[in-house]
């Protein structure tokens, strides 16, 4: 493999990791009684914004092609939909639209410090 070719195994490494991350986020909203983890006593908003801060980040490395401002939009939108599927009485679950500002919250700084990083990383060391 020459300097100019890249290897596909950070963008694969990163498309697992966000689908696997993603999967666990979406299993951990939707239970009907989650499990309890080690970062609960940070509080419920805490737990938004690292999940979706994660899962934009993860989502940058997986899909350079996508503009930013698209992942942004369509993990916020996920954010809010979740919200929505809480709302199902038999999920024994609360919808709190300020779970969602949180997630949109996290999912707008995050996409700042990546682009803010991707203007002073010189562009060999990218993952692009």
């Amino acid at each position: 493999m020459t300097m100019t070719q890249r290897s596909p195994a950070p963008r694969l490494i990163a498309s697992v990791l966000f689908w696997l991350a993603l999967a666990f986020a979406l299993t951990m909203a939707l239970l009907p009684v989650p499990p309890s983890l080690p970062i609960d006593g940070f509080g419920d908003k805490f737990e938004h914004m690292l999940a979706f801060g994660t899962l934009t980040l993860l989502a940058d490395f997986a899909f350079p092609a996508m503009p930013r401002l698209r992942i942004a939009e369509r993990l916020s939108f996920l954010g809010a939909l979740i919200e929505v599927a809480q709302s199902i009485p038999a999920l024994h679950r609360d919808c709190d639209i300020r779970d969602w500002v949180a997630d949109t919250i996290a999912i707008l700084v995050v996409t700042g410090l990546i682009a803010l990083w991707r203007q002073t990383v010189p562009k060999t060391r990218s993952f692009d």
